[in-house]
């Protein structure tokens, strides 16, 4: 008996699910066991999230005459003489302990002005500039492993440009849905079984949401989220390439409280996602960025605007390493770009290049000239 099957409107969706390629028609899809343990999450923050006050440079003279206003009310854990980690992370600080966390700081992508909309195509499209380039770089990626292997999943109610391009890719969305009965969802099905294409692409669908389950009901909505796409990635027939989208990073007003409801979402992805994977985190690395930083003082309403220089994280359960990597060019106004924003000295594109280099030990030079074929050079944050 099919149980927990629903529709939605914008096209064929179970539970939540929208089973569509990268070009947009639809496609069915038939998972085989693994070719390899690995998989690979991509976490983007949307709305320049303030790596200043998540890898705080508490070590730093200028910090806290900067952002003491907006310092955490916790004590934050120390990573190194230099940097600790938001009170809000404690999954993620967890990782750092077990050395499976490198944080980087006063990183950039080549983008330099201050739009989101621009900003995050630059990010996702690892292109020199705004819409210079169509497709997103996680979907150029998938062309560097096995044709087994490139099974993609985004976590969102649409397509990310991260992951558009000639490669296929689906959706599964936590948002609400309407439930339909079982017998209704049976006659569905039914319906769908005399179109090949489309019989197919139910059955498809059907198996994803029986993947998801009721993972993390009842949870804060990022459990839910890492719990779900825990299932999807250790499933033997699931995925093994996942971009997650995280909203809300834009905290020009309270940012003390915002940033913070914020993190602990994060943290409770982060968490439930390690947790669910099991032993098959030992294979998986998250990495998480955003479009820019923000700047190095607070404003006239508690928050800070957009800047520049940021943070990334690339967690892993085979990473043996515990650190922050940064060329740290200080906060003292002489140091600041344009006497305002953290200066970058090494670049987002760089870190990601690292980490999939690493990850799927991949040749890097192969790895940025698949994803950044358009960007000359690159400064690599040091793994």
């Amino acid at each position: 008996m099919v149980d927990r099957r629903t529709l939605i409107k914008g096209g064929l969706v179970a539970g939540g699910i929208g089973v569509i390629v990268s070009t947009g028609s639809l496609f069915p899809i038939s998972f085989a066991r693994a070719n390899t343990d690995k998989r690979f999450v991509f976490i983007i923050l949307r709305g320049a999230a303030d790596g200043l006050s998540i890898v705080m440079p508490s070590g730093d003279p200028a910090y806290m005459g900067l952002r003491g206003a907006v310092a955490p009310e916790e004590s934050p854990e120390k990573l190194d003489s230099t940097f600790s980690l938001h009170p809000a992370l404690t999954e993620v600080g967890k990782l750092y302990s077990q050395r499976n966390a490198i944080f980087a700081q006063a990183i950039a992508s080549v983008y330099r002005d201050r739009s989101h909309f621009d900003g995050q195509n630059v990010l996702e499209s690892g292109g020199a500039k705004p819409f210079a380039v169509k497709t997103g770089w996680m979907n150029r990626m998938l062309s560097l492993v096995s044709a087994e292997d490139r099974r993609a999943i985004a976590l969102a109610s649409a397509i990310p440009l991260a992951m558009r391009g000639q490669n296929e890719v689906y959706t599964y969305s936590l948002g609400e849905t309407q439930s339909l009965s079982d017998d209704v969802a049976a006659r569905v099905a039914g319906l769908y079984r005399q179109d090949p294409e489309l019989g197919t692409l139910w059955e498809a669908a059907v198996r994803t949401l029986d993947l998801a389950g009721d993972a993390g009901k009842g949870a804060r909505r990022g459990a839910r989220l890492g719990a779900l796409a825990a299932r999807l990635l250790a499933a033997d027939d699931g995925a093994r390439i996942m971009m997650i989208e995280s909203s809300g990073w834009d905290t020009h007003v309270r940012q003390k409280v915002r940033l913070d409801s914020q993190l602990r979402e994060l943290d409770a992805t982060v968490g439930a996602l390690v947790g669910g994977l099991g032993q098959d985190w030992a294979n998986t690395m998250i990495v998480v960025a955003t479009e820019f930083g923000r700047t190095a003082a607070i404003n006239g309403t508690g928050g800070t605007d957009h800047g520049t220089g940021g943070m990334g994280m690339v967690l892993g359960g085979g990473l043996g390493a515990a650190k922050v990597v940064a060329d740290w060019p200080g906060l003292s106004p002489a140091q600041l770009l344009q006497n305002r924003d953290l200066r970058p000295t090494a670049s987002t594109e760089g870190m990601i290049v690292s980490a999939v280099s690493r990850h799927f030990a991949i040749d890097p030079g192969k790895v940025r000239r698949a994803l950044y074929s358009e960007l000359s050079s690159i400064k690599f944050p040091t793994f």
